[in-house]
């Protein structure tokens, strides 16, 4: 019998096992339920953030969709069963869609400086041929991050027997699997924490020209509309600002042990596996947070589930109504030739006044 190799007691494995197939189903659910939702309703969708905001939903969809599958099986057989091919491929994914996540936060975040901070420029750089322009970037460069480990030039993709993940591994006792954690994650987080900072005092700026011209001028329409629209801009803000510290929450602490604790001789194996659950978690929350934090993705929900939920039921009452109107097509049809519409209009206005 062959020995067990693996690093991870096996409650912690079927913690992990079971944290991740719930991630599943909530994750597919709720990122698509959101894309759906944002394509649907005409009042976000011609918003530039939105674009952004999709990028990040699909790049968490393909994660719970591709990635936590995989990775709940591993947990719960303790061992990678699905070949060396798949082996190589599930790193890109894994981490591709990580640096799409924090590259598309970077996009919205930018996109809320520029709106707020340099607002003539917004109308230019954000043309929809530019926003396709840098959506291109972030999910071009983020699997471009990876090519020295995919062509084996810095590191290699591979299987780790310890911990039974495909992962980056060291080659000529070399790999990229660090400075790609500190790179990756912290340069795109401190451009993220230096431009909301940015916003906050841009903000409070603006609140402090509106309360002097509160004190002095009568507001006009133009101002009570503009007011009204920053006011919901910062909403949006907010929520963004959300977004980005829960996923710092998420997973600052995978890559603390990453970088910090070696994983294969740690003492501490629980740490790693919920620094994990944790990152997993970061795909799932989205939704929650566009739901509990933003009116109009509320109404945007809301509508979509009220589609849903009426769309069997307007089937059958639109066949019921053709039915019903081929059975009575003389009649319907003798009626309204002998009936014309100014007739019937003054019919109406007879009974209105006949009311009165």
């Amino acid at each position: 019998m062959m020995e067990r190799i693996s690093i991870y007691p096996h409650s912690a494995s079927l913690f992990a096992a079971i944290s991740a197939s719930v991630f599943v189903v909530i994750g597919v659910l709720g990122n698509l339920i959101t894309i759906l939702a944002l394509i649907m309703c005409p009042k976000i969708r011609g918003h530039a953030t939105t674009a952004f905001v999709l990028s990040l939903c699909i790049s968490d969809l393909l994660f719970c969709s591709l990635s936590l599958p995989l990775t709940a099986v591993r947990f719960f057989q303790e061992k990678w069963t699905f070949g060396d091919t798949l082996c190589k491929i599930f790193p890109v994914i894994f981490y591709g869609n990580v640096a799409v996540s924090l590259l598309s936060m970077v996009g919205i975040t930018l996109n809320r400086y520029i709106l707020i901070g340099c607002h003539s420029l917004y109308v230019r750089i954000y043309k929809t041929k530019y926003i396709i322009a840098q959506l291109i970037f972030v999910w071009s460069i983020s699997f471009m991050l990876l090519l020295p480990a995919i062509l084996g030039i810095w590191g290699e993709m591979g299987l780790d027997e310890a911990t039974f993940s495909c992962t980056i591994l060291k080659k000529d006792g070399k790999s990229i699997k660090k400075t790609l954690f500190i790179i990756g994650f912290v340069l795109p987080c401190l451009v993220i924490i230096v431009s909301y900072s940015c916003i906050y005092i841009t903000v409070l700026r603006q609140k402090k020209t509106m309360r002097n011209h509160r004190q002095f001028d009568v507001l006009t329409k133009e101002q009570i509309f503009y007011d009204r629209k920053c006011r919901e801009d910062n909403r949006l803000t907010l929520m963004m600002v959300t977004i980005f510290v829960c996923f710092l929450v998420c997973f600052l602490p995978l890559m603390l042990a990453n970088v910090v604790d070696d994983e294969r001789n740690t003492s501490y194996p629980w740490l790693h596996i919920i620094a994990s659950v944790m990152a997993w978690a970061s795909s799932v929350i989205n939704p929650i947070i566009y739901a509990a934090s933003n009116r109009n993705y509320r109404s945007a929900y809301r509508k979509l589930l009220a589609n849903l939920r009426f769309w069997t039921d307007t089937r059958s009452s639109v066949r019921s109504k053709t039915f019903h109107h081929s059975k009575n097509s003389k009649d319907i049809s003798g009626t309204s030739k002998n009936t014309p519409i100014i007739q019937g209009v003054k019919m109406n206005n007879i009974k209105q006044d006949y009311q009165n």
